[in-house]
């Protein structure tokens, strides 16, 4: 007979394991690398080391552990509000070596608390402690800001990541028909069981018009059919914010490929394969590639009827842009803090669903919300296309 590990040694390896991730993909990183910024755009990688240290510290030990924070002094330095991402590089923040020291102290004092609290602990009534929610909250943090470094890492000097091997590009996606998708009531959002973001939630249901959508992620070939029928040059298929956007920034194509048609990986320039997903492209590019081919991005009502429908497939290889406005579900309330998303509703940042090959899969689900500004193209960003019917 199997033994069942108690709830706290699980909770314990859930955060090892994001740990270790960690470690991994900045193991090859030469330290003044991680202690530098590598573009303008994003923070030190060792800010995130210390962010993702702080953060666990405040909800583990501090609010779920009732213990004194380990450094006080440095919550605003990794507050992101209080600490912006053009302030980062002036911030008194710990270096590569001193914010891994950080983070095995915090992590320390993280496994007491999870240890005193048990089974008994995690079933309390405190929603912050129930069912381990705080723990996965700090784990699914840390599992992010892994994806978030990995952008810093693809916009660096080229020459200073090599891929370690758990890395692999998006894989191969293919090419169909647009599927149907009926007209219908369709539950929207996460259920109240399970751990979920708070802007996953109420679940609610909508209604959806019949639409179409293509069953893959547009390919590097189709991208390149666009470009070659003059996409970027047609100002009838861009908004006039996209066709502004595209003009200030003399966009050609998309982010980190090159005039040649070389496209970067981290350390490599290779040509994308034909098959492979479209990488890097902004919401205003993703609207007018979808206008080019005769469709429209979906909204996120559609991509999710979509997804329990089965008419996507490979979901996950790279993040795939909506036509929504991030917002609130009806009755939204936040939690456990309104900082992580109810600070960011109607105020012009677009919703992306799915994950990207950078995703750790264990956060990747149906109901996730990602979310930026239109004009971002350093997320592991794509499009599929929907048909109104």
């Amino acid at each position: 007979m199997t033994a069942v590990s108690a709830p706290s040694d699980r909770y314990a390896d859930r955060l090892r394991a994001a740990r270790e991730r960690t470690l991994e993909l900045i193991r090859p990183v030469a330290e003044a690398d991680v202690d530098r910024q590598q573009h303008p755009l994003m923070s030190p990688l060792a800010w995130d080391l210390g962010h993702i240290a702080a953060y666990e510290d405040l909800w583990i030990a501090h609010r779920a552990g009732g213990r004194e924070l380990l450094r006080a002094d440095l919550m605003e330095v990794y507050d992101a509000f209080e600490t912006p991402r053009s302030e980062r590089t002036e911030a008194p923040y710990l270096r590569r070596g001193e914010a891994l020291d950080y983070e095995r102290a915090v992590r320390e004092r993280t496994l007491e608390v999870v240890a005193e609290l048990g089974a008994d602990g995690f079933r309390s009534q405190d929603p912050l402690v129930a069912d381990g929610f705080v723990v996965e909250l700090v784990a699914a943090h840390e599992l992010q800001h892994q994806e978030t470094m990995l952008q810093a890492l693809q916009l660096a000097p080229p020459g200073a990541y090599h891929a370690p091997p758990l890395l692999h590009a998006p894989e191969p996606v293919g090419t169909g028909d647009p599927v149907e998708v009926a007209a219908g009531a369709v539950p929207l959002g996460a259920p109240d069981v399970g751990f979920a973001y708070d802007n996953e939630r109420p679940r609610h249901t909508v209604e959806v018009a019949a639409f179409a959508v293509d069953p893959y992620p547009a390919t590097c070939a189709a991208w390149r059919a666009f470009m070659a029928d003059g996409g970027y040059a047609r100002a009838e298929l861009w908004s006039p914010e996209g066709w502004a956007w595209r003009a200030t920034e003399n966009a050609e194509r998309p982010l980190c490929w090159q005039p040649d048609g070389g496209a970067r990986w981290f350390d490599r320039v290779e040509v994308p394969a034909d098959d492979s997903p479209v990488m890097h492209v902004s919401f205003w590019e993703a609207e007018a590639f979808a206008r080019w081919r005769g469709g429209r991005l979906p909204s996120e009502e559609e991509w999710e009827a979509a997804a329990h429908s089965g008419a996507l497939r490979c979901i996950g290889e790279v993040w795939e842009w909506t036509g929504s406005v991030f917002a609130g579900y009806p009755g939204f309330r936040s939690f456990p803090y309104r900082e992580y998303s109810e600070v960011f509703f109607d105020a012009g940042y677009r919703v992306l669903r799915g994950a990207s090959w950078a995703t750790d899969p264990t956060v990747a689900r149906p109901t996730f919300r990602n979310w930026d500004l239109p004009t971002r193209r350093q997320i592991f960003s794509g499009v599929r296309v929907a048909y109104d019917r």
